[in-house]
């Protein structure tokens, strides 16, 4: 039996699956309100209430934030992992924390070629490196390498690299969020659920359009970045049309500039809560005129692949793979 677990700012997805030769099946698995709770401990002691006489054998779990020394201090939540002490509520040493764009990684290399849409109709896809971006509660970002005959995962924290506008309309926008956050206007500031928010907040201000009533009071009774992308994608709202016009340019763009870094030429893969509910909007010209706006290089990523993930658990799924080898 080995335990896997998804940790974001929004919700935690823990899993159990019994393993036996080279098959395995899920036998447990629960989504929690990630902030309903101080500590990741309490959702781990809620999972195990049931199950506590079965033996895990090994844990794997991705997390929103940096892994030093086994240990995290996730990015979006107060709260603070430690190998050893998850070990120790498991009764297991053999426990992983990884980044969760690190897990998201191992999970795009195991999932079938159903599981993703393209957005590039010129990709000539090729061996090499792989790159990986989520936008969700945050901004994700990891690199898988190639040697020739083996995929290395790399962790990043690129997600938090300065955000540079390419637009007068994004110059703008960055004089807005330097109000907002005065230390660091990152990617992560606009390309998550916040940062649609942020693009929806600027637009308001500037009188790109008349905020609708309906619209508005929507966003005080449920998460208003849902709001924000349900509009835009109905196209019932013009200033939520435009929010996800500027959302998907500066996608493409950020998703230009990782794969300037890494060359991936086995493709470029969106992951995260929110590409696959603007799948249409992705599929229209904004994103990839972002994407290719790299001047000499243009031909050079003319010829990427990039691809939507539309299995919301890849994250999940990439733990338990990574699991499933530690045994």
């Amino acid at each position: 039996m080995i335990l896997a677990g998804d940790i974001g700012g929004t919700k935690t997805i823990l899993a159990l699956y019994e393993v036996e030769g080279g098959n395995w099946r899920c036998a447990k698995k629960e989504q929690f309100s990630s902030s309903a709770y101080q500590a990741f401990n309490e959702i781990l002691d809620l999972f195990l209430g049931d199950v506590e006489q079965i033996q895990v054998s090994a844990a794997c779990i991705g997390v929103a934030g940096p892994i030093v020394d086994g240990n995290c201090s996730t990015t979006n939540l107060p709260w603070v992992l430690n190998q050893t002490k998850i070990g120790a509520q498991l009764h297991t040493r053999n426990v992983k924390l990884l980044n969760d764009l690190e897990s998201t990684a191992w999970g795009v290399l195991e999932l079938p070629e159903h599981n993703f849409v393209e957005l590039n109709s010129r990709a000539e896809p090729q061996e090499g490196n792989i790159a990986i971006l989520a936008a969700g509660t945050g901004l994700g970002e990891s690199i898988i390498t190639w040697d020739g005959t083996k995929y290395y995962v790399m962790a990043t924290e690129g997600g938090h690299a300065d955000f540079a506008p390419g637009t007068e309309q994004e110059i703008a926008l960055l004089h807005y969020l330097r109000e907002k956050y005065p230390e660091h206007v990152s990617y992560e500031r606009l390309l998550s659920g916040e940062g649609l928010i942020n693009i929806y907040q600027f637009l308001k201000k500037n009188g790109w359009a008349a905020a609708q009533s309906e619209i508005e009071q929507q966003m005080t009774k449920r998460d208003p970045a849902a709001v924000i992308g349900e509009a835009g994608v109905a196209g019932s709202d013009a200033l939520c049309v435009e929010a996800l016009n500027i959302f998907c340019r500066i996608y493409g763009a950020e998703s230009g500039n990782l794969a300037l870094k890494c060359l991936p030429y086995a493709g470029i893969y969106l992951a995260g809560g929110i590409a696959s509910k603007i799948l249409s909007f992705l599929q229209k010209e904004t994103f990839m005129q972002g994407f290719l706006a790299k001047g000499r290089y243009r031909p050079v990523l003319e010829k990427i692949s990039v691809k939507v993930c539309t299995n919301p658990e890849a994250a999940l799924l990439g733990a338990a793979s990574y699991a499933i080898k530690q045994l």
